[in-house]
């Protein structure tokens, strides 16, 4: 059974017990989440499509912990100018464990 859920303006395809980065989440470690943008839902081959969500379907989680991504590095250059620049950026990101699928 799986679900595709809105999480902070993306979707997901989470299953139970399993985990997902998001972008980083207001919440303490440890603390339930619930999520209620929840836009299909597939029970072993019955699929439910929102319109635009499910009705009565909801998705409950929990923050593992707060992260930062991989690095990524920015390079700019202009050539025969003699400019360049170079920039790192690591995304904060949140971990949640998805614990039940409720529709």
């Amino acid at each position: 059974m799986y679900a595709i859920v809105e999480i902070a303006g993306q979707q997901f395809k989470v299953e139970q017990d399993r985990f997902i980065y998001t972008h980083r989440l207001a919440g303490d470690e440890g603390a339930a989440l619930v999520f209620d943008k929840v836009l299909l839902v597939d029970n072993d081959g019955a699929i439910q499509v929102g319109a635009p969500t499910v009705e009565g379907a909801s998705i409950s989680g929990k923050i593992l912990a707060h992260v930062r991504g991989e690095k990524v590095i920015v390079f700019k250059k202009k050539r025969r100018k003699g400019y360049q620049k170079q920039n790192g950026h690591r995304q904060d990101l949140t971990k949640v464990l998805i614990e039940a699928i409720k529709f």
